[in-house]
């Protein structure tokens, strides 16, 4: 019985040895620090996570981010965040459209019209409010009945006749009851003829939120095409995304004539890419791929047109592409020639990827520290409703707010990051857990070599 009391005692000490070991983490440990001021009722606050931050890590995942209080006693906290796997359940409808006319001569105002709609709110007759006689109606714009969709709007797809090609270029309101009208901004779609093959955009994104009607009125009279085709792409509310922030302007570098590299900071889930166009009248179909690694093949990941135009005094500028949302930290970027290039020299981008939200409790006195940057620490984020017990989405609006102080300016840790120091008190820990484990080692010996007692 003694035995195995001492057995139970020396399990103990070692778990005790092991949870200290284990629990050793302060904010020296960490390459960056970053002062934290809160507001707002806790003990809970949100921090919006700055993207230059979030660059100061040294694991992906955003494993090796703390938050410490004055005493250096790290917090309970969790990420918020959209992971490179996430995909929204998107669904696509055709929806129904109604021309808009106005007089010629009355080009400046919006088309009135008067409706006919089922009890549903489903629109079955749009006409002018007043009656036009033939020849002195002109095409404005087009009516979208979006009542049978239930999920925010996410992405417009037009199609239109091939006797407007070129570029479309008009503005996008939308209504739930046909009177009070809210501008989502402005669309833009085209139809170029390129090198004998034909070039096409027909995507104009959306906001993200819900409406029964969409207006897209054309900027210029008499330019809307007759429209073959329209739907729109809409995502169940629980599935919408963070919302995007973008990098500082990164240079990058060409090996070759047409083809462009740049190198991310780290592996990053990239959402979008943005290419300058410096030079006007610019235009180039490009196919962009992407790696983690500089051993891996390269993984195509878009393509599109990239374009800088005058029309009538003005630019029409698309310069972005939209990336499949997986972790990359090298972007290949081939230019076919025939449009005449984009330059020798690489131009710069900027890349957007989903933000992260950091929720932490508050435990023992301010000020708190971010720390992150180190490629040896384990993760310690909880989920967000084990952090929160009654975890909702209004109740995470709520929380108090934490802010970088100092727009986001860096303080290195303490630690000198060319010399390393011996930590004796580690050193001394793993003595005594290895001392532990060897002394009940001997004991289970010991009682395998101990004979039975005789009866």
């Amino acid at each position: 019985m003694s035995q195995k009391l001492n057995l139970g005692w020396w399990g103990a000490v070692v778990l005790g040895v092991t949870l200290s070991a284990g629990a050793q983490e302060k904010p020296s440990d960490f390459a960056t620090q970053v002062p934290l001021s809160v507001s707002g009722e806790g003990p809970w606050y949100r921090l919006e996570l700055p993207f230059g931050v979030q660059l100061k890590a040294r694991q992906t995942d955003l494993s090796d981010l703390r938050v410490f209080n004055a005493a250096g006693e790290p917090q309970a906290y969790a990420l918020a965040r959209e992971s490179a796997q996430t995909r929204e359940n998107r669904t696509l409808t055709d929806v129904k459209w109604f021309p808009l006319y106005n007089s010629a001569d009355d080009t400046e105002h919006v088309p009135s019209v008067r409706v006919q709609s089922s009890a549903s709110g489903t629109l079955v007759e749009v006409q002018p409010a007043t009656q036009l006689e033939a020849g002195e109606e002109v095409l404005r714009g087009w009516l979208l009945d979006a009542s049978g969709i239930k999920a925010p709007l996410r992405q417009l797809i037009l199609d239109w006749t091939s006797e407007r090609d070129g570029f479309q270029r008009f503005s996008i309101e939308a209504s739930d009851d046909l009177q009070h009208w809210q501008s989502w901004g402005e669309g833009q779609v085209a139809r170029l003829t390129f090198a004998d093959e034909q070039v096409e955009q027909h995507e104009v994104g959306l906001p993200g939120q819900s409406a029964r009607y969409l207006r897209l009125l054309w900027n210029s009279p008499q330019s809307a095409p007759v429209l073959t085709s329209a739907q729109l792409e809409s995502a169940n509310p629980r599935t919408l995304p963070l919302p995007l922030v973008w990098s500082q302007p990164l240079a990058g570098s060409s090996a070759k004539a047409g083809e462009y590299t740049w190198q991310l900071p780290m592996g990053l889930n990239v959402q979008r890419l943005q290419i300058e166009l410096s030079q006007p009248n610019s235009l180039a179909p490009v196919t962009l791929s992407g790696r983690r690694e500089t051993s891996l093949p390269w993984q195509p990941l878009s393509s599109g047109l990239l374009y800088r135009l005058t029309q009538n005094g003005q630019d029409v500028v698309q310069n972005e592409l939209q990336l499949p949302g997986q972790i990359v930290q090298q972007l290949k970027l081939t230019v076919d020639e025939r449009g005449g290039g984009l330059g020798a020299e690489a131009p710069t981008v900027r890349f957007a990827v989903r933000s992260t939200q950091l929720v932490f409790l508050a435990r023992g006195a301010g000020p708190y520290t971010l720390a992150l940057g180190s490629a040896t620490v384990k993760p310690a984020n909880l989920p967000l409703s084990t952090l929160i017990p009654d975890y909702s989405a209004a109740k995470l609006a709520a929380l108090g707010r934490a802010t970088v102080d100092g727009g986001a300016v860096m303080t290195p840790a303490a630690t000198a990051p060319t010399v390393v120091g011996t930590n004796w008190k580690k050193f001394g820990l793993w003595a005594v857990l290895l001392l532990s484990v060897l002394v009940l080692g001997a004991m289970a010996f010991s009682l395998l070599r101990k004979p039975a007692a005789k009866s």
